[in-house]
């Protein structure tokens, strides 16, 4: 419980800030939540660092109203928009034959030194597809294996480093350090797929406000991610420019009208025609039946989904494909499931909020909010797959109740062995006379000593 986390999901229509921890069950605790409306934010891109900042700030502010608390590190989604992605193989030598977390920190920095990274680009993710001990079957944790040589296949995925120095200047408003950087589709996946859909290939489509990422899983690693710079604003700019009718008036259109279901079998819209003010007079309105929006709803989703299904398919990764996730707010559109089953025929297609966070804030339950989740797992899970961070920092499970921190290391304790038979220095006795010690205090004490600590 002694790391606080800031979570923040930077979006064309909304910024969403949360403030987290971890208590002493190692679930997530929600401290504070703030959400403002976006400005100065265009398709993944920071177009006005002044309205940005001041928006970005006033997300911060409410999430931390509730507690006064100092954040240890700060967790913001990136878009995809601006980033590129390539494979890599890493390769150490393990002089004792125990492969530990720092040889494979150093098989992943290896794997990205292999990589000839444009100077303007920098990594956000190393993250490993699947490891190799001594020439054997690739397998996906090598910690505590023996061996004599450690091999890695990463997916090594980067940033445009303007975009990623804008959003720092966009950020010092908030005093907001010490920052991480997670794609937003990562983020998205990590909320929505469950370890099958890991396993057995999944990809998550976050369709946003003006950019639709996606991202593929298989074997438990992001393989392939992309995006398609269409989302709910561009809809709700194909209202208005066919409607000829305000910007304004076309969003709320979009939200109470948009469907994907013929009218005429859609109990949802008892009225089959409805008033639209018209541009430049408002005063002055058009009937419009809503047939012809759902038309217009139609044919732009349906040019999104094949779009996807196009670059899916110039990966030479769509066979891989076993279900795909729709999240994200577009999403909650009628109909978009049955849409993208027949676009995507032969794969199973489900719409799918973020995994529930139990806490008293914000409701989870909420597809445009899979994002924002998702960094909240990614940043506080105390069981992570092994990755190389956007800092370098290699993410790895900790024991129960630790939090890793530069470049400490928490050596195992092997419960086969007995501390009578260990032979120790001075300095390596009295730190196991201590364990030792520590084991005999009572269940009651360890509690009442953890809740000292957090006080």
């Amino acid at each position: 419980m002694d790391r606080t986390i800031l979570a923040l999901d930077i979006g064309t229509t909304q910024i969403v800030s949360i403030v987290a921890q971890n208590d002493l069950n190692d679930k997530i605790n929600i401290l504070g939540m703030g959400k403002t409306l976006s400005a100065g934010i265009n398709k993944g891109n920071i177009v006005d660092i002044d309205l940005a900042s001041n928006c970005i700030k006033d997300a911060v502010l409410l999430s931390r109203s509730s507690y006064d608390i100092e954040i240890d590190a700060t967790y913001i989604t990136f878009s995809g928009i601006n980033t590129r992605s390539t494979r890599s193989k890493g390769t150490a030598n393990i002089p004792n034959g125990h492969i530990t977390s720092n040889d494979i920190k150093l098989v992943l920095s290896r794997a990205l030194y292999e990589v000839q990274i444009s100077p303007d680009y920098e990594a956000i993710h190393v993250v490993p597809i699947h490891f190799i001990v001594d020439d054997n079957n690739p397998i996906e944790n090598p910690l505590n294996m023996n061996g004599s040589r450690l091999e890695v296949y990463a997916n090594i995925i980067m940033a445009k480093k303007t975009a990623i120095t804008n959003i720092k200047n966009a950020l010092k408003k908030a005093n907001l350090e010490d920052i991480t950087y997670v794609l937003t589709s990562y983020a998205s996946a990590i909320s929505t797929l469950d370890s099958d859909n890991k396993k057995l290939g999944s990809m998550v489509i976050d369709l946003g406000g003006s950019t639709s990422e996606f991202s593929l899983f298989s074997n438990h690693a992001i393989t392939f991610n992309d995006t398609v710079a269409i989302g709910g604003e561009q809809l709700t700019n194909d209202i208005s420019m066919i409607l000829k009718t305000p910007l304004n008036s076309a969003d709320e259109i979009k939200k109470k009208y948009a469907t994907l279901l013929p009218i005429i079998e859609n109990n949802d819209f008892p009225i089959q025609k409805i008033n639209v003010p018209l541009l430049g007079n408002e005063s002055l309105s058009d009937e419009i039946s809503i047939d012809y929006i759902q038309k217009i709803t139609h044919a732009r989703i349906e040019e999104l989904l094949i779009l996807i299904q196009q670059k899916l398919l110039n990966s030479g990764l769509y066979n891989n494909v076993h279900t795909i996730i729709l999240t994200g707010g577009m999403s909650k559109i009628p109909g978009i499931e049955l849409l993208a089953k027949e676009v995507y025929q032969g794969i199973h297609i489900q719409v799918k909020n973020p995994k529930d966070i139990q806490n008293g804030y914000v409701n989870f339950k909420d597809p445009s909010l899979a994002a924002i989740a998702g960094i909240l797992m990614y940043a506080l899970d105390p069981d992570p797959s092994f990755e190389l961070d956007s800092n370098r920092t290699l993410r790895e499970k900790t024991p129960r109740g630790r939090v890793l921190r530069g470049n400490e290391n928490i050596a195992p304790i092997r419960a086969q062995e007995s501390l009578a038979n260990v032979v120790a220095s001075p300095k390596e006795k009295s730190s196991k006379e201590y364990i030792k010690k520590d084991d005999t205090v009572s269940p009651m004490s360890k509690l009442m000593k953890k809740i000292s600590e957090w006080m």
